[in-house]
C-alpha cells in the first residue's frame, strides 16, 4: 500500500525518503567509496571507468560526470553522500550548495547569512491554482 506523501506538493523540494533511498542506493554507495583515498585517486584518474564499476543507471553516471548535483538528488542521491564528490573535487559544501542554487559561493553565503531564501513563491503547488 503506497504511503501518503504530502511533501511531494512542495515545489523544488526532494525529500530523501525510502523510495529515494532505494532509487539512489548505488549512487550513494559510490559516493561513500570516495571516503578512501585510493578510491578518490582511481576516480580522478578515470571517472567513467570507476563509475562503470557501480550498478548505477546511465542517467546517474551522467549526472555525476556533469557534477549536476540537483539531478543526482532527483535520481536518489543524498546530499550528505554527494558531498563526497565535492570534497574529491576540492570544493566546500558552501561551494556545492551555491552551484545547486545558481548562485556564486559568495552570493549563496550572503543569502544564508541574511536569513535564507524568501518563502514567497515557495508554497505548496496546490496553493498556486
Amino acid at each position: 500500500m503506497p504511503l501518503d506523501k504530502p511533501y511531494l506538493d512542495v515545489p523544488g523540494t526532494t525529500i530523501f525518503d525510502a523510495d529515494q533511498s532505494r532509487k539512489g542506493y548505488w549512487l550513494n554507495q559510490f559516493c561513500m567509496s570516495l571516503m578512501k583515498a585510493a578510491n578518490r585517486e582511481r576516480f580522478k584518474k578515470d571517472e567513467r571507468a570507476y563509475l562503470d564499476e557501480w550498478a548505477m543507471t546511465e542517467e546517474q553516471k551522467q549526472a555525476v560526470l556533469a557534477r549536476d548535483l540537483n539531478r543526482c538528488i532527483a535520481l536518489g542521491g543524498n546530499i550528505y553522500f554527494l558531498a563526497k564528490i565535492g570534497a574529491t573535487d576540492g570544493k566546500s559544501f558552501q561551494q556545492m550548495a551555491g552551484s545547486m542554487t545558481g548562485l556564486s559561493e559568495e552570493a549563496y553565503r550572503d543569502m544564508m547569512i541574511n536569513g535564507g531564501r524568501s518563502p514567497e513563491g515557495n508554497r505548496y503547488l496546490h496553493e498556486k491554482k
